[in-house]
């Protein structure tokens, strides 16, 4: 088991837009699965719940591992309601860090890494989790993270790859090398990792699945804390060193909300994140860590980054769907919705009852990835209280 798991539930979210936008992004939407793998609580649905249950079924109980999760202010009240509809005696396992400004990823590791070392004793296992994918079934997973957990103790940089179902441009790559042995038996493939690659174009996607020796990246690392600061010190002063400057939180620091232990007051943390570089973790460690291996991946992974991927996991949600004629459409609306004589759209409604601005999206099924441009065309216009 790790010492502790971050849980990375930032991001701004319009993939899926008009459902998810800066405000709710994706993480907070819903799954269609109902029910928690692992026998724990977690009262709704939601990509985040799931991240909890990973992220619980990993760390070490018996002793004081925690759950870190580092999040945008405006996310706050979402994993406030997530985070109390757990057990009683998880509450005290979970540590909510605001942040104070979207600095990518590097900066919320680096972030969740310095909170480990100011809090703990000794040398930390981690696991770094997203909290907006699909991830299939539990067990699978978990018997993953143990066989990276097993590399992390020997000084690894560990991430997970999945055996890629098509020449997909919208992913990372990951390059594998020579197979690793496992101590024990363990059932999992390993592989020495030979390069990382930023999401290709189609042919060059194409190239990589005919080599038949690539991945797509799932996003998701496991490290030992002083390896870990190690390399951010060797690779990435520019994010790692502002950090360094903080002190260990005092005990009346946090504010307790429903279970949740926030950490409200960080001396300097806002003084942090007005130096700190805003990059990926992705570019400025795995890319260059000489000491990385990759487990393959046994479980189903989705990053759920379209409607056509959403609606393959949601079926309709819509509070009331009429139709006449056409043929099956998938509408997501929390309004009535009425279809006449159509076939193959996507239709997404949100009528502003949450306090959000309405918004409306009309989509042929397999077109769903032009939401991005519809995004840039509303941010262009300077509409951004539509996202």
């Amino acid at each position: 088991m790790f010492d502790d798991c971050i849980i990375m539930a930032g991001g701004s979210g319009t993939r899926l837009w008009p459902a998810s936008n800066s405000k709710r992004p994706k993480q907070f939407l819903s799954v269609s699965r109902h029910t928690s793998q692992s026998g724990d609580s977690l009262g709704g649905p939601t990509f985040f719940h799931a991240a909890l249950e990973r992220a619980l079924a990993l760390i070490d109980r018996d002793g004081d591992g925690r759950v870190i999760i580092i999040a945008g202010e405006r996310h706050v009240p979402f994993i406030i309601k997530a985070c109390g509809l757990l057990k009683e005696a998880l509450e005290d396992r979970l540590v909510l860090i605001p942040e104070p400004a979207a600095k990518n990823t590097a900066a919320a590791i680096a972030l969740g890494i310095t909170y480990v070392q100011r809090v703990s004793k000794g040398e930390r296992t981690i696991l770094v989790l997203t909290s907006d994918h699909s991830i299939q079934p539990l067990e699978a997973f978990k018997a993953n993270a143990l066989t990276a957990e097993t590399f992390v103790r020997q000084e690894n940089l560990a991430v997970f790859g999945i055996p890629p179902r098509s020449p997909a441009s919208g992913y990372g790559y990951i390059e594998a090398a020579e197979g690793l042995s496992l101590p024990g038996d363990l059932g999992a493939r390993v592989f020495r990792v030979a390069s990382f690659r930023e999401k290709p174009d189609r042919t060059l996607a194409e190239q990589f699945i005919a080599a038949g020796t690539f991945y797509w990246n799932s996003g998701m690392f496991a490290f030992s804390s002083g390896f870990m600061l190690g390399e951010f010190t060797r690779h990435a002063q520019e994010v790692i060193a502002p950090f360094t400057r903080l002190s260990a939180p005092e005990e009346t620091a946090y504010r307790n909300t429903q279970g949740l232990r926030i950490l409200t007051q960080w001396p300097g943390l806002q003084a942090v994140y007005a130096q700190v570089r805003a990059t990926s973790f992705d570019y400025a460690i795995a890319e260059r860590c000489t000491q990385t291996v990759m487990v393959a991946a046994d479980f189903a992974w989705l990053d759920v980054g379209s409607w056509d991927d959403y609606a393959g996991i949601l079926g309709d949600t819509g509070s009331e769907v009429y139709r006449s004629g056409g043929k099956p459409c998938f509408v997501d609306a929390d309004i009535p919705v009425a279809l006449c004589g159509v076939e193959d759209l996507i239709v997404v409604v949100r009528s502003g009852i949450d306090g959000t601005a309405p918004s409306v999206l009309i989509a042929k099924r397999g077109e769903t990835q032009r939401v991005k441009e519809i995004v840039e065309q509303i941010r262009a216009a300077g509409r951004t209280e539509l996202l």
